[in-house]
């Protein structure tokens, strides 16, 4: 396996990132204007938790400014085993706690029914800790949204308006809550309601929870020096249009965006920070943290699943994925979706539990015989973690890998199921034709190809 960063150079990094999280993110010297403090698609990665808790207090206690915290969509992760069986017990401790920081908004995502089918109970409870819940989605049940589609905050007399959409991908909800939901399209809603939502003086802030591509569409309709924070494809990425800032901010407790606000109409500066494992936990986490997984944690999810010699990010374990169902397969080139994975594995001994992090999803290997022009243009598509423009973006995108051989006329790929049956939105066409590989499931070869490198 070929790392690029040495044990020696990651904990240094890791070291030097502890260190930062002791000193405000940013201090304006000026005087006027607010912060915001974003976040999107959480969860429920307890490993950082603590640790992005600590930087948001760190930032809170050392800013001149009013802050506010927004969080667009996706606050659990039914996947996750721990936060399944304690339904969520860490996670509403973090919103608590972010909720006696600074006046917070929470944006519904695809995953806040994942602990409770119904999402009237998540908004009543969030109400509850004084958080504004906002969502452009309907209950079925009752015909009326499930919470308001805007919210004004007053930060110190500066009037801030924040609408909020979701995204109508219905087969990414639970279930058992899909029944319960009507929600608009995207854009349709945008263009009809965003103008009036929007209207006015004051900072303008969008939350959508609804990816990339209707986004895209989206932001033609934004008054210039609007905020539009984007979600649900786990991007980090910024883009640029007039007075008008477009942002995505990672994903799984990884990174926090600073945006800062100097007037209305205006665009917000903006501050990434990364947040890493051994950086300091904040005291309202460091011990509900552990309690809670040694209760839940079952001895088989506790067991070392593998040995890492060094730590893997995010695309790098993607990458060595897809090389493994292709090498497993016989393959020429191995596919697998961006949102597979959550932000990479742990140097030394990996459980089963944060394995199960690092690869969220099982499932099927499926395999198809492609000619050459077809496969060019679906790599064109391909390992959209590199800066490139918003227009070639597709949202939630496929890594591929390893290194192609040229020069044939057709080429054997393979893929994870939920690309296959997905193949228009993941490979960007209808035409391809798959079939199962039999006996082989998708985390258990790519653990076996990790023990072996």
């Amino acid at each position: 396996m070929n790392f690029a960063i040495s044990r020696r150079s990651l904990v240094a990094l890791f070291a030097s990132t502890a260190l930062m999280s002791l000193v405000p993110i940013s201090a304006p010297s000026a005087q006027g204007g607010f912060q915001a403090i974003i976040l999107s698609d959480l969860h429920s990665a307890y490993e950082r938790m603590g640790q992005l808790l600590a930087t948001i207090e760190n930032q809170v206690a050392a800013a001149s400014i009013p802050q506010i915290i927004l969080i667009n969509g996706d606050v659990f992760e039914s996947g996750n085993v721990v936060g399944s069986r304690s339904a969520g017990e860490i996670d509403w401790a973090l919103l608590g706690a972010l909720a006696q920081l600074a006046p917070t908004v929470i944006n519904i995502g695809n995953h806040e029914a994942d602990f409770d089918h119904d999402l009237a109970h998540f908004v009543e409870r969030a109400g509850g800790l004084g958080i504004k819940v906002v969502s452009n989605i309907n209950d079925k049940r009752t015909g009326k949204p499930f919470a308001p589609a805007s919210a004004e905050i007053d930060a110190d007399g500066m009037k801030i308006k924040i609408a909020a959409l979701g995204t109508d991908a219905i087969n990414t909800y639970p279930k058992a809550t899909r029944e319960m939901l009507d929600i608009p399209r995207p854009v349709e809603w945008a263009k009809a309601q965003l103008p009036g939502l929007l209207a006015g003086d004051g900072y303008k802030i969008v939350l959508s929870h609804a990816g990339v591509v209707p986004d895209r569409d989206i932001l033609p309709v934004l008054p210039d020096g609007t905020l539009m924070i984007g979600g649900h494809d786990h991007l980090i990425l910024e883009h640029s249009q007039g007075e008008t800032r477009y942002l995505h901010t990672g994903s799984w407790s990884s990174m926090l965006t600073v945006a800062t606000f100097a007037a209305p109409g205006k665009a917000a500066e903006i501050e990434r920070v990364k947040i890493e494992r051994l950086a300091l936990s904040s005291a309202t986490l460091k011990d509900l943290i552990p309690a809670v997984l040694a209760k839940h944690l079952k001895d088989e999810e506790r067991a070392v699943a593998v040995h890492l010699p060094e730590a893997m990010a995010l695309g790098e374990v993607a990458r060595f994925a897809a090389a493994a169902m292709a090498s497993r397969t016989g393959a020429d080139l191995g596919f697998i979706g961006h949102t597979s994975f959550g932000t990479g594995l742990p140097s030394g001994d990996v459980s089963r539990f944060d394995y199960n992090a690092g690869l969220r999803f099982d499932g099927k290997l499926m395999v198809a015989e492609v000619d050459a022009a077809t496969l060019a243009a679906i790599i064109e598509r391909c390992n959209q973690d590199r800066d490139m423009p918003l227009a070639a973006r597709t949202g939630d995108f496929l890594y591929a890998a390893p290194a192609l051989a040229e020069g044939r006329q057709t080429y054997r790929i393979v893929c994870n199921d939920w690309s296959a049956i997905n193949k228009k939105s993941y490979f960007g066409r209808e035409d391809l034709i798959f079939s199962e590989v039999p006996d082989l499931k998708l985390k258990q070869i790519v653990l076996e190809a990790l023990a072996k490198a």
